[in-house]
Formats: structure tokens, sequence, C-alpha cells
């Protein structure tokens, strides 16, 4: 069965960057399409990045720029490298994926295996 594992997550400056990792079992990752989410408290859950089985990718508009999605086949590892960090950033991040279509990438109800999320704090 499909498993998620998020990592990477911690407290950084203004202006950091951090390297989210979701380590996949019970699937090859290349199989299905994959995103990352984050919710900070009070709100709704928000596409954050996602990325298509030819490694097309897409973003928030809030992110455009300082983030990249990108996955290890090899090892079964997406990945989110996030540069230029801002308070606005918070949150808890969670890796999902599922058959999805592709303009569903980014939208949180369209997937159904998630992880139990990593905590981002941005100060």
């Amino acid at each position: 069965h499909v498993q998620l594992v998020e990592s990477g997550g911690g407290s950084v400056q203004s202006g950091g960057s951090l390297r989210l990792s979701c380590v996949a079992s019970g699937y090859m990752l290349e199989t299905f399409r994959m995103g990352w989410f984050r919710q900070a408290p009070g709100k709704e859950r928000e596409g954050v990045a996602g990325i298509d089985t030819d490694d097309t990718t897409r973003y928030a508009d809030a992110v455009k720029g300082r983030f990249t999605i990108s996955r290890d086949y090899h090892k079964n590892i997406l990945y989110l490298n996030m540069d230029r960090l801002k308070p606005d950033d918070t949150g808890t991040c969670f890796c999902a994926t599922g058959v999805v279509a592709y303009w569903q990438l980014l939208q949180s109800s369209a997937y159904k295996y998630w992880g139990q999320g990593t905590q981002v704090t941005v100060s």
C-alpha cells in the first residue's frame, strides 16, 4: 500500500532555505502525479507545487521563483527545495500522490494518499 513520510522541516529566519523530502513506499513514484501542500493555523490546505509523470511542474503564484519540486526515481523520494523563505510560508507541509489530472496538481481534494506532515516555521 502507498505510504508517504515527510521530513526536513524546521525553524528558519526570513530569507533562509529548507529542503523537504517525502519518502514514498508501496508504489513507484513515477506512476502517479505528486504534489506538496501546506496548511497554516486557521486556514485551509493550499497547493504549493506539483509534478507530472513527465517531470513537468506547476507552482502556486506565491512560491514561483522560490520553490522547486523534483524527484529521485531510483530512491523513490520527492523533494521540495524552498529558498528565500518568508513568514507567510509558515505551516505544516504535506506531500501527496494519487491518480489526478494535470489540472488538479494543486487541488488537495483530488489526492488520495497523504503523508503525516512536517512543520515549517519562518520568523
